[in-house]
């Protein structure tokens, strides 16, 4: 049975979300989303046919904000939290031994507290994956110094539900921070600095009762909204799309328009053409109104743009608009989209042009 995997990325709080789906069913569910990637990792849903039937916490995080409630809003998602960690907006109290089914794969629950009371750990049907979140690290582990925290349970967790796993079974954490990516139980059982090799439970317990770390950053912040499964305080709604008009997010972190929905405002926008000036009157000419400034010069020429008109960018395929829009974006102009397939889509639609040779 076939799996479809991607291991996604937020370098603010290092952490890891994992999207697991049966390709064949379009099931699909998301381990640990961070709240300012809900677009990011929508898009990537939308962009591989998927349905998100669940988004899964490991724990209730304290350095990062949730994105299961904003999830279940665009997608009717269900939210999984174990149930020792006493959230409130969660669809399943997930309890150890519980199953996840997508498609016909599914996910194992295994209880792994000692970082928090609440952490789970969640296991692959064929034993080749576990999901550790903060339970076990590569070389590492969670710390033990709140949210119920203890040193001794967490080694009974890794030695009892993870450690157990067989030595071949990939194990991929809740964070890195220094670009790893995956580990298995074979390596941490020997390599592990804290867990591994002959590390007795005394041993360990010494070891973490004095790391002597400051308290994570944003734990005021993000463990109150985490144990609300996310959802903003006093605000049901989620923080909205653009409005001026019906654009797609991508993958990529580009907001799109088709042509149509252009053709519907070229009296409102700006479209800015940034191919090369022998491009611009070409075979395939240019829209009406465009103003050419290309993708080379942008950046210099941001000063000629209105700031209060959104911008249209354009290119022949939608590669170089693409890029264009980015830089406009980190330019601080907030109402920028590309147009979908540039002007090749443009004439295969039949729509009007100018300047053509």
């Amino acid at each position: 049975m076939s799996i479809l995997f991607r291991q996604l990325f937020d370098p603010v709080s290092s952490t890891y979300t994992y999207l697991l789906a049966d390709p064949i069913a379009g099931e699909a569910v998301l381990i640990d989303p961070v709240f300012d990637h809900v677009r990011r990792d929508f898009a990537l849903l939308q962009e591989l046919g998927l349905t998100l039937l669940a988004t899964l916490e490991t724990h209730a995080h304290a350095d990062h904000v949730t994105g299961a409630w904003l999830l279940k809003q665009r997608c009717g998602s269900k939210i999984a939290i174990a149930a020792a960690a006493g959230a409130a907006n969660a669809d399943w109290q997930l309890k150890h031994s519980d199953r996840i089914a997508f498609g016909a794969r599914h996910l194992t629950v295994r209880a792994t507290p000692g970082h928090t009371s609440g952490c789970l750990t969640y296991v692959l049907d064929d034993n080749s994956a576990a999901f550790t979140g903060d339970a076990l690290l590569i070389r590492g582990c969670g710390r033990t110094d709140f949210q119920q925290g203890s040193a001794t349970t967490l080694y009974r967790s890794v030695y009892e539900q993870i450690f157990s796993l067989p030595e071949g079974c990939l194990l991929y954490p809740g964070h890195d921070y220094r670009g790893l990516t995956a580990t298995s139980v074979g390596e941490e059982r020997r390599f592990n600095p804290r867990l591994g090799g002959t590390a007795s439970e005394a041993d360990f317990a010494g070891f973490m009762n004095h790391l002597g770390l400051p308290h994570p950053k944003l734990l005021d912040v993000a463990v109150p909204a985490n144990l609300q499964c996310g959802r903003p305080t006093g605000d049901d709604t989620p923080p909205t799309d653009p409005d001026w008009a019906p654009l797609r997010y991508s993958f990529g972190g580009v907001w799109g328009i088709e042509p149509l929905s252009l053709v519907e405002r070229l009296s409102m926008v700006q479209v800015i053409d940034v191919r090369e000036p022998a491009e611009f009157n070409d075979a395939l000419g240019h829209i009406p109104g465009a103003r050419l400034i290309p993708l080379s010069s942008l950046q210099a020429r941001l000063s000629e743009l209105d700031s209060m008109r959104p911008v249209v960018t354009v290119c022949r395929a939608g590669a170089r608009s693409a890029q264009a829009s980015l830089v406009l974006q980190k330019s601080g102009i907030g109402r920028v989209a590309n147009l979908a397939g540039g002007m090749l889509r443009w004439r295969a639609e039949g729509l009007d042009v100018e300047g053509e040779n």
